[in-house]
Formats: C-alpha cells, sequence, structure tokens
C-alpha cells in the first residue's frame, strides 16, 4: 500500500512540476524561426513585430533564420522541437499547404504544427527590371508571348507565394516563362536588378522600396482590385486580367503538443504585439496589413479553407518539386 501511495504521490509531483513549468513560462528567450533569408518579407515581418511580442511575452525574443527549401527546412526544425513554446514559427502557406502537396517525401507534416494565429496579409507586386523596357502588365505578356521561355522570373524558393503567383499568372495568361528560385526573397529581387532575372512576383516588403528607389518598375499587385496597401499600383482586373487574384499571409505555429496555457500566453503576446501602433506602421510602409485571428482554432478553421486553394493552384498549374 505504501509502494503504490508512493508511486501515486510521485505521479502527482510530476504532474505538479509540468504544470508549474507551464505557469512561470516563459522562463528564458524564446526562438523565433523564420523559413527564409534576412532582408525578405518574413524576416521583415518577425523582426517588426518581435520587440512589442518580447515585451508582451516578458522575454527576448531571438529571430533565427533558417532558409532552404521554400521553408521547409525551417518548418521541420520547428516540428521536431519539443513542445515546451520556446520554439517558434513564422510560416506562410508555402510551408503549412504548398509544400506538404507538392513533396511526399517531406519530414513534417501540417499535423506536426500548431497554429497559434494568423499575423499579417498582403499582396504580392509583380516587378520588372527597368532594362526590359515593359512599362505595363499587357507588355510583360506580349513580351513573354514573343519570346516562350526566354523571361525569367525569380522567386523565394519552390513552392513560395511568389512561385505559385507567377504560375498562376502564366496559367491564366498562356505565356511560359523560366522559374529561378532562391534562398530567400531579398536575394530574388537583387536578382532582378542585377539583371540575370527579368521578373519577380515578390513580396511588397521586397519589391516596393526597390521600386521606389528606381532598381525595379513594379507593375500591378496580385489582387483583382488595387490596394490599399500599395495605392499607386493598379490590380490584376485594371491591368487586364480579371480572373486573376492572388494574396498570402504570416502566421505564428508552434511544436503539435504545446500545451495550452503555453500556446494562449503565444497566442495572447502576439495579438498584443500586432495591435501597437509601431508595429502596424512599419508594417504599412512596406505593404503590409496586420490581420489576426479570433483564436488559434480560428486560425486553423481558416487554414483548413485556405489550403484547399493553394493545393488546388499547384494542381493546376502543374507546380513540380525542383
Amino acid at each position: 500500500m505504501r509502494l503504490k501511495q508512493l508511486i501515486w504521490v510521485c505521479g502527482l509531483g510530476s504532474l505538479g512540476f509540468a504544470a508549474a513549468a507551464q505557469g512561470h513560462y516563459p522562463s528564458k528567450p524564446v526562438r523565433m524561426v523564420v523559413g527564409f533569408a534576412p532582408g525578405g518579407a518574413a524576416d521583415l515581418v518577425a523582426r517588426a513585430m518581435s520587440d512589442a511580442f518580447g515585451k508582451a511575452l516578458g522575454q527576448a525574443i531571438v529571430v533565427e533564420n533558417k532558409p532552404g527549401n521554400g521553408s521547409s527546412i525551417a518548418a521541420d526544425i520547428v516540428a521536431k522541437a519539443p513542445a515546451d513554446g520556446y520554439t517558434l514559427l513564422i510560416a506562410s502557406p508555402s510551408s503549412i499547404s504548398v509544400n506538404p502537396a507538392l513533396n511526399l517525401r517531406l519530414t513534417y507534416s501540417a499535423r506536426d504544427l500548431a497554429p497559434v494565429t494568423k499575423i499579417t496579409t498582403s499582396p504580392l507586386v509583380l516587378a520588372v527590371s527597368p532594362t526590359t523596357g515593359i512599362n505595363t502588365v499587357p507588355e510583360l505578356i506580349a513580351a513573354a508571348k514573343k519570346r516562350p521561355g526566354e523571361l525569367n522570373y525569380s522567386t523565394s524558393g519552390n513552392g513560395s507565394a511568389p512561385h505559385l503567383g507567377a504560375a498562376l499568372f502564366t496559367q491564366v495568361t498562356r505565356t511560359e516563362m523560366t522559374h529561378v528560385p532562391y534562398r530567400g526573397g531579398s536575394l530574388a529581387i537583387q536578382s532582378v536588378m542585377a539583371g540575370d532575372t527579368q521578373v519577380t512576383f515578390g513580396t511588397s516588403p521586397s519589391v516596393l522600396p526597390m521600386a521606389t528607389s528606381g532598381k525595379l518598375r513594379a507593375l500591378a499587385v496580385s489582387t483583382r482590385e488595387r490596394s490599399p496597401l500599395v495605392p499607386s499600383l493598379p490590380g490584376m482586373r485594371e491591368a487586364g486580367l480579371p480572373d486573376y487574384h492572388i494574396e498570402f499571409w504570416y502566421g505564428i505555429f508552434v511544436p503539435a503538443g504545446t500545451p495550452e496555457p503555453v500556446l494562449k500566453k503565444v497566442y495572447d503576446a502576439a495579438i498584443t504585439a500586432m495591435r501597437q501602433p509601431q508595429v502596424k506602421a512599419t508594417l504599412a510602409r512596406d505593404g503590409t496589413e496586420v490581420s489576426t485571428s479570433e483564436s488559434p482554432a480560428a486560425f486553423g478553421a481558416f487554414l483548413n479553407e485556405d489550403s484547399k486553394f493553394w493545393v488546388s493552384l499547384v494542381k493546376n498549374a502543374n507546380v513540380k518539386v525542383e
């Protein structure tokens, strides 16, 4: 009897320690893993919110860039991390919906990551090198049809939102361009500026500063109508492609199995951070809008529907793993 009582008490003790650990979360700095290189949109979003996020959470946020394989490397790292709230992922549709649909050999699945909240949404920006002499979307379509496969478009990786944005464009316009993937959005933009590629469907934070300085020529946003985030650029309907529409988001994820109290603390801190005027202003300057979820469950429901769009696009545009 005493042995059974001892085992029972020890069991309660271990549960008590676990509860205590959750109650004191976080007691050390928190890693926020980004699947793209420094200077890209995901990196800019993470760094724009990290200070406010850390203050709300009560610990420093350490942003770590782990680019590669369309952000799959970062997603795999977080999926395999301890489910204790100390390793977070900033992810886009590419690592949650697209890569699992493209590559059945991935060592993680979306089920290995628990959704916390969406944090931003924004359109892509279609831009070209000024040396191309292309000034409008119809001119780009004409050039692509005149020289099938000769125009190269750069993206932040295979299966990324910019890749799918371009794939949808070639599908809708019945044109052919050559995909050149890079390990991050900033590298993709640099390739267009250097003349190694001619076209990009880049993220707003990556493209707009270069377009403002004249190093790129922005032609349109990827949404059907003009975006209030980038009011100077036409939407695709105005540019002559009423059937074209695509936008993307970033969200926060934790390893599956993260205790509910910890997940709630991460969610509450993220919402507090994204509501800060300075965070909103910083993101708005780069054409990104703060967009949060009502709850982790609401974000999960959103993902269930959103993934249908991305998976359908992958199949219809015949996007393959390269």
